[in-house]
C-alpha cells in the first residue's frame, strides 16, 4: 500500500464495515443504541473518504467523483487508485522521475 493512500484505505474500510453493521442491525434486531453509536462513525468515515480522496496527490479526478458515492464509494475509489493509468500521464510522470 502506498503511503499517500493509507488514510483513504483506512477510511474506506471503516466506512464499509460501519455500513455493514448498520445494515445488519436494521435487518435483525434494530437496536437504537447500535444505530446511535455506529451512525455517526459511518457519517464521519464517509466524509473522511471524500477528504482523503481530494488530498490524494496522484489520484485521477475520477477518484474524487467516485468517493462521493455513499457506502461503497471509498472502496471503488481505492480500486481506481490501484489501477495503472492509461491516459498518457503515466509516461509523463515516469519521465519526470
Amino acid at each position: 500500500m502506498r503511503p499517500e493512500y493509507a488514510l483513504l484505505t483506512r477510511a474506506a474500510q471503516l466506512e464499509f464495515v460501519s455500513l455493514a453493521v448498520l445494515l445488519a442491525n436494521l435487518a435483525t434486531v434494530h437496536w437504537g443504541p447500535i444505530t446511535s453509536a455506529i451512525g455517526p462513525v459511518h457519517g464521519c468515515s464517509y466524509l473522511l473518504v471524500i477528504i482523503a480522496a481530494a488530498m490524494a496527490e496522484h489520484a485521477p479526478r475520477k477518484t474524487l467523483l467516485t468517493a462521493i458515492i455513499p457506502g461503497i464509494g471509498g472502496l471503488l475509489a481505492l480500486r481506481l487508485t490501484r489501477r495503472p493509468r492509461t491516459d498518457g500521464r503515466q509516461a509523463a510522470d515516469a519521465e519526470q522521475h
